[in-house]
């Protein structure tokens, strides 16, 4: 997949914090991708799903988002169940898997220190991110998981964030004529209290999958 580095640097550096840390990280873990981690999927996808930020064993690992970590399996499985992946299991970053129609980014791109980026660390990665969103035409759905996602998205739609409220399956009207549909975070903390579970989140994906269906 080539990237449009309007959308993402592999060797951005803009935040110090994350910077330095990741600088750590390759030294403690020198077989870890340890850098910032590139969208993955199709460039022209109707579905752009944004995550957080990269796990430290995951996708800073792999350096594929999602792939390596707890939240990866309950993704990835409900992707390929509504025909968006081609198998169910994202394992390493050359395991053949591809996305069909739909994409995976991070509001960051780094990996942040108890895999917590601060507010102005999202924000100043957040024009990738908008420049990303321009990749979505009219009728395509972006699926925001976790508040901060749908903060960030938001954001870099220019939109006042106190007038779009974040809530499971909670549903956007954004400018272009897209959608954006709202997730608990598939993380290990929400899926294994329930606060997430797999018929939620399966829920969500249908309405993506009937959204776009519609809009064919």
């Amino acid at each position: 997949m080539n990237i449009n580095p309007a959308c993402f640097q592999l060797n951005c550096t803009r935040c110090t914090r994350l910077a330095d840390f990741l600088t750590q990280v390759r030294q403690d873990h020198p077989n870890y991708h340890g850098r910032p981690v590139p969208p993955f999927g199709d460039p022209r996808a109707r579905l752009l799903v944004v995550g957080l930020a990269p796990g430290m064993h995951g996708a800073n690992a792999s350096g594929r988002p999602f792939t390596g970590d707890h939240a990866g399996i309950l993704l990835y499985q409900t992707l390929h169940a509504y025909g968006f992946a081609s198998a169910p299991v994202s394992s390493s970053a050359d395991d053949g898997l591809e996305l069909l129609n739909c994409r995976i980014t991070n509001a960051v791109k780094c990996l942040p220190p108890q895999n917590k980026p601060t507010g102005p660390e999202v924000r100043l990665c957040n024009d990738f991110l908008a420049n990303e969103l321009q990749t979505v035409d009219a009728g395509g759905v972006i699926l925001a998981l976790g508040s901060i996602a749908h903060q960030a998205v938001l954001r870099a739609c220019g939109l006042k964030l106190s007038a779009y409220k974040f809530g499971h399956a909670a549903e956007h009207d954004l400018p272009g004529g897209r959608r954006l549909l709202d997730s608990y975070h598939c993380s290990r903390y929400n899926t294994q209290t329930k606060r997430l579970t797999a018929d939620m989140f399966r829920q969500v994906f249908q309405r993506a999958r009937n959204l776009l269906d519609c809009a064919e």
